[in-house]
């Protein structure tokens, strides 16, 4: 029965995210139990994009991403995929009638990290609309369900969100990114000058963001407005861990919150949503 491999793809999908990400799987289980497998789908997917292009050092990632961009159409053409992950993610494509635009521009994306770039800011932007703020509009149209007004309401604040969340990213891993896979992604960066005051400019940037961001979570339908409050204060914790860091620290260490950390902040974010929110 075809019911019974599409329970075990969202199940790859599941343990994917929850094998990658403590946090986003956290958040995940404070949304409504209706909407968690289409957004492990979500992560799943681009997850397994992510993976291609960051750690499969010793294959050729061209190949591989380009094989993996090809099996993406192909499943939402043909409706099925034997690759579980794939299975999921046209799954839920089709069930929520995901613009395709949006998975365009997040391969574009991966296929930006298999280059050697000098990011300028129209660089910089493209690749944080398609790595960050496109996938937030992925789960934006799974918590609408279809409701265009309220998608087109709340597009800016979901990008605004991802592309705060994706330069968090990026602080955090500074180290890896430049030393092991050759990344800078600030624009027209010299990494010989990153110090406290570039730091501090980029901080600004992001605070601003956050702001602007939780205007739109509070608008969010019920059943996703807690998990992604959740994932936003996940993040709002971790920059200020960042921030309390030198620039010399962030380029010789990955600045982590621990799991006790982060079911504590679950527990305390509850209480604040309660009183917050309602």
């Amino acid at each position: 029965m075809k019911k019974l491999f599409d329970e075990l793809s969202y199940k790859v999908s599941k343990q994917t995210t929850q094998q990658y990400s403590t946090s986003f799987s956290l958040g995940i289980l404070a949304l409504s139990s209706t909407i968690r497998n289409p957004i492990y789908a979500i992560y799943g997917y681009v997850r397994l994009a992510d993976e291609i292009v960051d750690s499969f050092h010793d294959y050729n990632k061209e190949k591989l991403l380009s094989k993996f961009k090809e099996e993406t159409f192909q499943a939402l053409e043909d409706r099925i995929s034997l690759n579980p992950i794939l299975q999921s993610f046209q799954e839920t494509v089709h069930k929520y009638d995901i613009d395709r635009q949006l998975i365009i521009q997040f391969l574009k994306s991966m296929e930006m990290d298999l280059q050697k770039i000098d990011y300028n800011s129209d660089l910089y932007k493209e690749y944080i609309l398609g790595s960050a703020e496109v996938v937030g509009l992925m789960c934006l149209q799974i918590f609408v369900n279809g409701d265009k007004e309220q998608y087109e309401a709340l597009r800016p604040s979901a990008m605004i969100l991802g592309s705060a969340f994706q330069k968090v990213n990026f602080l955090r891993d500074m180290k890896d990114d430049y030393y092991t896979l050759g990344r800078s992604y600030f624009p027209n960066l010299d990494m010989s000058l990153f110090d406290n005051n570039v730091k501090l400019t980029i901080e600004k940037e992001i605070e601003e963001e956050f702001r602007l961001a939780l205007n739109g979570i509070k608008k969010l339908p019920a059943s996703s407005r807690f998990g992604v409050y959740l994932a936003y204060k996940y993040y709002v914790c971790l920059f200020k861990k960042i921030k309390r860091k030198s620039a010399e620290k962030i380029l010789s260490e990955r600045i982590r919150i621990s799991n006790g950390a982060k079911i504590s902040l679950m527990m305390s974010c509850y209480v604040q949503y309660k009183t917050s929110f309602l």
